[in-house]
């Protein structure tokens, strides 16, 4: 294994210089590894970061057998379905952002140090965070795209990790200087093997929709992208359409939408690629160094246009990293009667959702090579899953070739679908994915859509969807409005409910308040959550350096998920296998969310209080939620200040939860 040529290459290079210093919750949960080798001074821990990475790499491998560790666990344990994905609890992470830190210990952050050291986060880095993650029993190592990313364009210090320049290589960003023995791919090895020894699969996020604008494919296949007029760069966004309103385009739109005189106009700046334009000088074009679009920019006065949402009057902006693959060769078969034949390819609202609207001529060539990443991924490093970007706006022949595909190679390959609506996951199933990403980061900020959640909408899931309190898009559960009692509540009430997956973001762990994007229910106002003296202060970890907050960390939170996660493994199998309860109580206004899991007489019930502003007491009937007598012998309450038994309990058991507070109440059960 790779993983064992970095243990003993790190072990070759051990000092004894206690000059690298790391978080103190990377080194908490497992203080029988580290004892020896961790120095604190002032506050901070110092380590020799070759004995420190050596340590936490020798005491994966002491839980290593003799298998192939490079292949998903999945294959590894002889599965033929994805249905380990039901059991399991996700990490959501940006690596480059998870383990950054300020290893100097002095000054402010740089990627690379004085000292040499990588700051920003590398894939060896993310090894010892897996003994991390099962502090709070994480199962799986969810990542954002570390595909290689592109620079130009970017909306901050940093390119976008969804800008991808090329889909088949790791981001080179990624190696740590620590390791100048190895390569990216080596590291990436090393991660995979360690995290599946310790029984974490790791699922990547890939897109297939988009690149980068001057994308590595661009060499080789320029028609595979549209290309516009230098000179419309400036002036070029989505039209307006007056007479619709904010909506996904219908077929009968298409007639308003084509007539509309802003419409005319954008489609007067798209230009045939430049193989097309000048065969001979293309050769020549592609031949030269540097930057690819730069070249063609100079050369033949053409672009990618940059990408647009896929909704008519649409407000954001335009996504200046990332152009629009050409998936048909033709236009949307029902706007044939609207544009001319002579038309140059083009985007359009109708033409980018062409899971609605098809052209006749797929570019099948490009949709083999899009199909052909995922097995290049698992074939590689044994990947265990993926979550595709936009996947309910590809055709549904390349979606169908792309879930095909990875599932040929490993039935057990897990599809996690970018679907926010809660009522698409019977066609999310359908269409072969096996859980969706759905919307509990919004409905947890809302009371009664958060109710509605709980009692109704988690229940009768076709596919489970990821229990988020918050997400890489979303904003910070913390900073939502009571975030000091939704950081406890939230995550209380989503990680028990049935088809829920829970999943833990990057940071919320430890009450990070700055989100890392603001692509969902937030607004600009949402990247200065931070004080201004604050050296990451309106930064966005999608497009900029930053760390978070391991140092000043939320350690009443901190303990609590802990603490929660290790009460939701004691009582998984009534998650699972247990009868599903509504709770009776002597009344319902619409704010005490629960529901309860039985065996026989043993259950376990989950009651919160969903009014931030007001207590409630009230009692809880045993006998009707369970539909008939029992005999009570034990009863106890946990909540986040621990466990405490009820004396004497009766069939009738009374509670008071003041704002935001909630119980898992405890039923004979031991």
């Amino acid at each position: 294994m790779i993983l064992n040529e970095i243990e003993n290459y790190l072990k070759s290079k051990i000092t004894g210089h206690r000059n690298y210093v790391i978080p103190k919750l990377w080194v908490e949960s497992h203080k029988q590894i580290y004892r020896d080798i961790v120095e604190e001074k002032e506050g901070k821990i110092f380590v020799d970061p070759y004995e420190f990475f050596s340590k936490s790499i020798s005491y994966i491998l002491e839980k290593s057998e003799n298998k192939d560790y490079n292949k998903s666990i999945g294959i590894l344990n002889g599965e033929n379905n994805p249905e380990w994905i039901k059991k399991s609890i996700i990490y959501g992470s940006l690596p480059r952002t998870t383990t950054a830190f300020n290893h100097k210990g002095f000054g402010t952050f740089e990627e690379i140090d004085i000292l040499g050291f990588k700051e920003s986060g590398t894939f060896l880095k993310m090894i010892p965070l897996l003994l991390y993650l099962k502090h709070f029993n994480i199962n799986v190592l969810y990542m954002l795209p570390v595909s290689k990313s592109s620079n130009l364009f970017k909306k901050g210090s940093i390119g976008s990790p969804y800008a991808v320049k090329n889909p088949l290589m790791l981001d080179e960003s990624y190696h740590d200087p620590l390791l100048d023995e190895f390569n990216v791919e080596d590291e990436f090895k090393a991660l995979v093997e360690a995290a599946h020894i310790l029984g974490i699969r790791v699922v990547l996020d890939f897109i297939p929709r988009t690149a980068s604008r001057d994308s590595d494919i661009i060499k080789d296949h320029p028609d595979w992208f549209y290309w516009i007029k230098i000179d419309d760069l400036a002036t070029y966004k989505p039209p307006k359409i007056e007479e619709l309103p904010f909506k996904i385009p219908e077929e009968k739109d298409l007639e308003i939408i084509y007539r509309n005189s802003e419409v005319r106009k954008h489609l007067e700046k798209f230009a045939d690629s430049p193989d097309k334009i000048n065969p001979q000088k293309w050769e020549k074009v592609k031949k030269m160094d540097g930057n690819i679009l730069v070249n063609i920019i100079r050369e033949f006065g053409i672009v990618t246009p940059p990408g647009f949402s896929d909704w008519v009057n649409d407000t954001q902006p335009t996504w200046d990293d990332v152009t629009f693959l050409r998936l048909y060769l033709d236009n949307p078969i029902a706007a044939k009667n609207f544009v001319s034949e002579s038309q140059k390819p083009y985007v359009l609202f109708d033409v980018i959702k062409a899971s609605k609207f098809p052209g006749s001529k797929p570019n099948l060539e490009l949709w083999n090579y899009l199909s052909n990443i995922i097995p290049s991924y698992q074939k590689k490093f044994g990947i265990d899953g993926a979550r595709i970007d936009m996947g309910h706006a590809l055709p549904s022949k390349l979606q169908e070739m792309i879930i095909k595909r990875a599932k040929e190679n490993d039935p057990s390959f897990v599809f996690i679908a970018e679907e926010l609506e809660m009522n698409n996951d019977e066609k999310a199933k359908n269409d072969g994915y096996h859980v969706i990403l759905g919307n509990s980061w919004y409905s947890v900020a809302r009371r009664e859509k958060f109710y509605k959640l709980v009692e109704e909408t988690a229940l009768n899931m076709k596919l489970p969807f990821l229990a988020s309190a918050e997400t890489p898009d979303t904003p910070r559960i913390k900073a939502r409005e009571f975030g000091d009692k939704l950081k406890f509540l939230v995550p209380f009430l989503l990680y028990f409910l049935p088809n829920g997956i829970p999943y833990i973001n990057s940071g919320q762990e430890i009450g990070e308040l700055q989100p890392m994007n603001l692509g969902l229910d937030n607004s600009v106002w949402g990247k200065t959550i931070l004080p201004p003296d604050d050296e990451f202060y309106a930064k966005l970890a999608f497009f900029d350096h930053y760390v978070l907050h391991w140092n000043s960390y939320d350690n009443e939170l901190y303990l609590f998920l802990k603490n929660l996660m290790a009460e939701r493994e004691k009582y998984k199998d009534f998650i699972f296998n247990g009868d599903f309860k509504y709770v009776f109580f002597n009344y319902q206004d619409g704010f005490l969310a629960n529901y309860s899991y039985w065996f026989d007489e043993k259950g376990i019930l989950i009651i919160a209080n969903l009014d931030l502003s007001w207590k409630r007491e009230f009692e809880v009937y045993i006998d009707k939620t369970v539909g008939k007598e029992i005999n009570i012998l034990t009863a106890k309450v946990w909540k986040k200040e621990g466990e405490i038994p009820i004396i004497s309990p009766f069939n009738t058991i009374k509670l008071n939860l003041n704002p935001g507070d909630f119980v898992l109440l405890k039923v004979n059960v031991d």
